[in-house]
């Protein structure tokens, strides 16, 4: 298990666990990462990845992307 961040770009994920208050949480089941779910990094952008979650994607911060572990 490691944090999204590190993933490779382009190689779908699952989601084994999310960290963080229950704001933060709640804050990325709202955009539709769930434990379970398949993301994938599309491209980093500075200190954001674009990931690719469902059919949507999506820009969350390094920071956000720490508390995501694949």
């Amino acid at each position: 298990m490691m944090p999204l961040i590190y993933a490779d770009k382009n190689e779908p994920q699952i989601i084994k666990k999310i960290g963080g208050n229950p704001e933060v949480k709640q804050h990325l089941a709202d955009l539709g990462l769930n434990v379970g779910g398949e993301v994938s990094i599309v491209s980093a952008l500075g200190e954001n990845l674009i990931i690719k979650v469902k059919e949507s994607r999506v820009a969350v911060s390094d920071e956000l992307a720490k508390k995501i572990m694949v």
